[in-house]
C-alpha cells in the first residue's frame, strides 16, 4: 500500500453530523492529504470549519469521488444509494452512516471495538451503524466473549439530536412557548416532546415494534456476529438534547457476577466505569455529551434469573453513535491496510 495520506470526502458535511466528522478528523490528527466537504446544491458555498480555516462546501455531483481514497457519508439512504456505489467506482471507500446498506448481506457492519475483523472482507463500502445500537454492543461484546449472550432486554432513553437540527429546534421552541403560556406546535414529532417521553422511535412495522426497535435487533445480532442472541427492545424519545441512554438486561449462559462485570467491561476499549451508587455516581446524558467513550453504570446482579445482569448504558449519539465511530472505521482500514491510496 502506497505510504500517501489518503484523501477524504465528507458528504453531508453541513449537516449535524457532518459537522461533527469535520471535528473529530481534526481532534484526533486523522491523516488526511486533503479533507473536501460535500452537499447538495441548496447548501454548496456554505463554510464549515476545518482546523483553523474554514472550507467552502462543494456541491455532490456523479463526479465529485475522483481523486478522492475515502468518502465518508452521512447525507441520509437516498443519497448513499445514489452516490455509494459511483464513489466505489472511482477508487473510494465508503463509510455510510445511513440505514441504505446496514443489513446487506455483502456489506460489513462494524463498530471497530466489536468486530474489525469484518472489515477485511469489505466490498468497497462500510455500513456504520444505528447509533443506540453502537453503545449497546460495545457494552454487550466483552460480556458476550466471555460468558455467551442467551438474551437481552433493552429500553431506551433517546435524545432530540438523533432526529437531527429540526428537532432540536422543536425541544427548544416548545419549552419557549410552555414557559411563555402559548401553544405548543409538534411538526418534528407525532406529540408535544417538552417534558415528554414518546414511545415511538420512527414508524411502527407489522409487528407493532417500531423500525428503530427492529434495527437494534437485526444490526445487533449482525455485529455481534450470532443470530442465537435474542433480543428485544423498547425506544423511546425523550427532552433531552444530546445522549442516548439505555437501561439493558442481559442474560447469559454463563454466571457472570457483576463484580466480574464491571472489571470486564472496565478494561475492554472505548468503555469508561462510572458505578458508584452509595455516593449517586452514575453515567448521566449531561455529562457523556462531547466524550468519546460508552459509559456504563448500574452494574448489578437480576435475582429473578439465574444469570441475569441489569446495566445503564449512556454514549454522546452524534460523537461515537455516529461521527466518531466512522472515523475509527477509517483510522481501522487504514491500520489493516485496507485503503488503496491513489
Amino acid at each position: 500500500m502506497s505510504t500517501k495520506n489518503p484523501r477524504v470526502a465528507v458528504v453531508g458535511a453541513t449537516g449535524a453530523v457532518g459537522r461533527e466528522m469535520l471535528k473529530v478528523l481534526e481532534q484526533r490528527n486523522f491523516p488526511a492529504s486533503e479533507v473536501v466537504p460535500f452537499s447538495s446544491a441548496r447548501s454548496a458555498g456554505t463554510k464549515v470549519p476545518y482546523m483553523d480555516n474554514e472550507l467552502t462546501v462543494i456541491e455532490l455531483k456523479e463526479d465529485s469521488f475522483e481523486g478522492f481514497d475515502i468518502a465518508l457519508f452521512s447525507a441520509g439512504g437516498d443519497t448513499s444509494e445514489k452516490f455509494a456505489p459511483l464513489a466505489v467506482k472511482a477508487g473510494c471507500v465508503v463509510i455510510d452512516n445511513s440505514n441504505a446498506w446496514r443489513m446487506d448481506p455483502k456489506i460489513p457492519l462494524v463498530v471497530p471495538e466489536v468486530n474489525p475483523e469484518d472489515l477485511d472482507w469489505h466490498p468497497g463500502i462500510i455500513a456504520n451503524p444505528n447509533c443506540s445500537t453502537i453503545q449497546l454492543v460495545v457494552a454487550l461484546k466483552p460480556i458476550h466473549d466471555k460468558a455467551k449472550i442467551k438474551r437481552v432486554v433493552v429500553s431506551t432513553y433517546q435524545a432530540v439530536s438523533g432526529s437531527g437540527q429540526k428537532a432540536i429546534n422543536e425541544l427548544e421552541t416548545q419549552v419557549s412557548r410552555l414557559f411563555n403560556g402559548k401553544e405548543v406546535v409538534s411538526d418534528v414529532y407525532p406529540h408535544q416532546i417538552a417534558f415528554n417521553c414518546l414511545p415511538q422511535i420512527d414508524v411502527f412495522l407489522e409487528n407493532d415494534y417500531t423500525k428503530e426497535e427492529m434495527k437494534m435487533v437485526n444490526e445487533t445480532k449482525k455485529i455481534m456476529g450470532d443470530d442465537s442472541i435474542k433480543l428485544t427492545a423498547t425506544t423511546v424519545r425523550v427532552p433531552v438534547f444530546y445522549g442516548h441512554s439505555e437501561s439493558v438486561n442481559v442474560e447469559t449462559t454463563e454466571k457472570l457476577s457483576a463484580i466480574d462485570c464491571r472489571n470486564l467491561l472496565a478494561n475492554f476499549p472505548g468503555i469508561t466505569i462510572i458505578d458508584y451508587p452509595e455516593k449517586g455516581h452514575y453515567p448521566m446524558a449531561i455529562d457523556c455529551a462531547g466524550e468519546d467513550d460508552v459509559f456504563v453504570g448500574r452494574i448489578r446482579e437480576d435475582d429473578t434469573i439465574d444469570n441475569g445482569l441489569n446495566m445503564w448504558v449512556v454514549a454522546d449519539n452524534i460523537r461515537k453513535g455516529a461521527a466518531l465511530n466512522t472515523i475509527q472505521i477509517a483510522e481501522t482500514l487504514i491500520e489493516r491496510g485496507l485503503v488503496r491510496v491513489v
